[in-house]
């Protein structure tokens, strides 16, 4: 049994990691099978991240291992005499790796969309430039990096700042923390959208905030429910709405501006994929928009280039530069300086540009065929709830619908899809159907296999 302590300063994936340890180094043997995930998350009313986070360091570190990404498994103590034979029986357990015929996966371009010829050259060209990769005055990002996404952020996005408001990122769940510990000394709670991103929350929620749910209608967050909120900091998708889709109008955006003015608040502008927009030009930022200097812009370029190079960041208002100068995480870069030169050379000699001209015409395409497949094959008995923009469509039956029946029956097909309930807080019925990752002759033999199990599951 372990006692966490949420009031603790220390993380509670941090508390878990500590006691789990323990228990290994004094009682375990190798070869013992840890909790699950889920179930440790039910036993101890704990976020799947903080146990997540626990068990990868645990992992990490050599204590233990998965071999089903489910099952955690004891595989060295340093203060037990080591039997071999335990090894033996846990060589015996194999490593399954499932293969899915038709993968929907919601955020993955097609693999040859990704420059990799241009990659390399620039890859070398950075390491034979002599940077200097033990220079930590670089640790808010790579110089030329920074400098290029301040561009490319004022024409496309409308973004108001200077480079040195700019801090680059280890991926989404790397900028969140961050900010946790940028506003911690202020602010105890956050506010969110509802439904909305299950993983912004859990972040907050891991480091010890209080989470203010606030409700949506077809603009947005309700501003009459943000009114009501004591939190000074809110979270918010208002270009692309996580998961319904929803663009929040010019009107109710100076309305959200207003409130952080009046409250003194920071808003979380999270544009996670505006840049993948088909149909209409790319909404403003709120950022943009803003006179204030209370808006947090957060980018990425995993959905346009790969999610594989993990390269987020953020920018920051000039009021919080100090705050997070503080930090000993300001000391260091977050992601490595040669990977940042190659992506800050990769934009500075035009192929970014080029690059998402490219995907944006690919992605039109795909999303034209998959939305009408969709409505040829499952007819009327399906909405589409969001399209339009990003690498998938949200769709939901019109009537009943057994979904788990529905995911068995897909796998049993090889097919993978993803329901929008994984990812997002509230209620919201709905499954992602991704489409960047699949290749165009592939489309009509995955939805005709797909549509065969939905009718299957319909009014069950």
């Amino acid at each position: 049994m372990y006692v966490l302590d949420s009031n603790s300063k220390i993380p509670l994936f941090i508390q878990l990691y500590q006691a789990i340890k323990k228990d290994i180094t004094s009682s375990y043997e190798i070869g013992d099978k840890l909790f699950s995930i889920r179930k440790m998350c039910n036993r101890y009313n704990l976020s799947k991240t903080t146990v997540s986070n626990a068990y990868s360091q645990l992992v990490i570190e050599g204590y233990i291992d998965s071999k089903n990404r489910s099952s955690y498994f004891v595989i060295a103590n340093n203060y037990k005499n080591i039997d071999s034979s335990c090894f033996n029986e846990m060589n015996e357990i194999k490593i399954e790796k499932v293969h899915y015929d038709y993968d929907f996966y919601p955020a993955r371009q097609e693999k040859n969309s990704f420059p990799l010829k241009i990659w390399k050259r620039l890859s070398n060209k950075s390491l034979d430039a002599n940077l200097d990769y033990c220079d930590n005055s670089q640790a808010k990002g790579e110089r030329g990096l920074i400098e290029e996404i301040s561009k490319y952020l004022s024409l496309s996005r409308k973004v108001k700042c200077e480079a040195s408001q700019i801090i680059v990122c280890h991926g989404f769940d790397d900028s969140m923390m961050l900010l946790t510990k940028i506003l911690k000394k202020t602010h105890k709670s956050l506010a969110i959208e509802c439904p909305g991103y299950k993983l912004a929350k859990d972040v907050f929620l891991e480091q010890g905030y209080c989470i203010d749910e606030i409700a949506l209608n077809e603009s947005g967050i309700v501003l009459k429910e943000l009114a009501k909120t004591k939190s000074k900091i809110l979270y918010l998708t208002p270009s692309h709405q996580f998961p319904t889709g929803v663009s929040i109008p010019i009107s109710n955006r100076l309305q959200i501006l207003a409130w952080a003015k009046k409250n003194k608040a920071f808003i979380i502008e999270d544009d996670y994929d505006s840049e993948l927009s088909y149909y209409n030009r790319p909404i403003p930022s709120l950022q943009g928009l803003d006179d204030n200097d209370s808006v947090i812009y957060l980018g990425t370029f995993s959905k346009s280039l790969s999610p594989s190079l993990r390269i987020s960041y953020m920018v920051l208002p000039k009021q919080l530069l100090k705050v997070y100068l503080d930090l000993s995480d300001s000391k260091h870069a977050r992601v490595s300086l040669m990977l940042q030169n190659t992506l800050s050379l990769f934009m500075k000699e035009g192929f970014w540009d080029k690059h998402q001209r490219k995907v944006r015409t690919l992605n039109k395409r795909k999303h034209k065929i998959m939305k009408e497949l969709l409505l040829d094959k499952l007819k009327d008995t399906v909405i589409i709830k969001s399209e339009g923009i990003g690498l998938s469509l949200v769709i939901d039956a019109k009537d009943k619908m057994d979904f788990s029946l529905l995911h068995s029956l897909a796998l049993k097909e090889k097919i993978k899809i993803y329901f929008v309930h994984d990812v997002a807080i509230g209620t919201y019925d709905g499954i992602r159907m991704g489409f960047g990752g699949l290749k165009e002759e592939d489309f009509a033999k995955a939805i005709e296999r797909f549509s065969k199990i939905w009718f299957l599951c319909l009014n069950k």
